[in-house]
């Protein structure tokens, strides 16, 4: 186990402009996948690789993430948040971090949903080789998925050479997933960092790439089973149905739901103090906790949230995806 060596950090402030009213009423780390919110796992997978203590970097609505994790004792962590006041890119909020970092640590994108075998195997690769930073990795068959994400070259004896931030064209199917594991040299290298040309911002690759380019050791860990970033509504349903299969459940309900009986549920998630009184069929939707769904109507691949999306559209209406 890592024990106290390492540190987790989350990245948690980011704006979900992409889905639309719902980004500006939750967090997308904190969406609830399957009734838990996303940070909530990313949470279980630091733990369950020895971490204990964690920096939450938060940004846009901050403080319902806090209201959502606490001081992390439901998850057997201690959180320490931190606020980002400006959004210049990931190294940029990587750097907001680094008096607040001792040591080594593992680094977490707070807007997507991982399905790991655990991080343990990129420690354990940091700690034989004296790598400067390991990248948990994915063997990707999906051109666009790469595209969206980073990709990553490796030299013959499997350290990395090359990243880079959503490529145009595709070379092989190693792509970067959202979870590093850093030392301190990570803050020289972003300090070193310009803004792109392409965003305007600061980007977490080109930080790595310049570690890569002054001979400090990058590496790789194929720990990455299935990952998803939540960019719009309908990859909250996705998310949800993928952890449905891993539960081995067809659908689930939260607590304190008035759900009637003759309503029929398949591949769908009722959150906490959801209700549904009146018959229909759900099929691949997600009422969030707090949701009232009262037209009586049949519906699928939609979302249903417990408040307003727009002005004039009333909440049952829901997202539709």
């Amino acid at each position: 186990m890592a024990g106290n060596r390492y540190q987790g950090v989350i990245l948690a402030a980011g704006h979900g402009s992409r889905m639309g009213p719902f980004g500006e009423q939750i967090p997308k780390p904190i969406v609830p996948i399957c009734n838990k919110p996303l940070l909530g796992y990313q949470l279980e997978h630091l733990r369950l690789a020895g971490v204990e203590d964690v920096l939450v970097v938060i940004g846009h609505l901050g403080h319902r993430i806090i209201q959502t994790l606490g001081d992390g004792h439901e998850y057997g962590v201690r959180i320490q948040y931190v606020e980002q006041e400006q959004r210049l890119g990931l190294a940029h909020a990587v750097g907001q971090i680094e008096r607040y970092v001792s040591g080594p640590f593992i680094l977490m994108l707070g807007d997507i949903f991982f399905q790991v075998r655990g991080l343990q195997p990129m420690i354990e690769i940091f700690e034989t080789s004296e790598a400067a930073s390991v990248l948990a990795v994915k063997d990707e068959p999906d051109p666009e998925a790469i595209k969206k994400n980073f990709s990553v070259y490796l030299r013959e004896d499997d350290t990395v050479r090359r990243v880079i931030e959503k490529p145009r064209h595709i070379e092989n199917n190693l792509k970067g997933c959202g979870i590093y594991l850093f030392d301190e040299r990570i803050f020289d290298a972003i300090r070193r960092t310009p803004r792109t040309a392409m965003r305007d911002e600061y980007e977490l690759t080109d930080s790595i790439q310049i570690l890569i380019d002054y001979d400090c050791p990058v590496r790789v860990a194929p720990v990455v089973e299935w990952d998803m970033n939540l960019t719009f509504v309908g990859d909250l349903i996705q998310c949800s149905l993928h952890q449905l299969r891993a539960l081995g459940k067809t659908s689930l309900v939260g607590r304190n739901c008035h759900i009637s009986s003759d309503v029929e549920l398949v591949n769908s998630v009722v959150g906490d103090g959801a209700s549904i009184p009146h018959p229909g069929r759900f099929e691949r939707c997600v009422l969030l906790p707090g949701a009232s769904v009262e037209d009586g109507l049949d519906h699928s691949d939609t979302v249903f949230t417990d408040a307003p999306l727009s002005q004039g559209q009333h909440p049952a209406a829901g997202l539709s995806v």
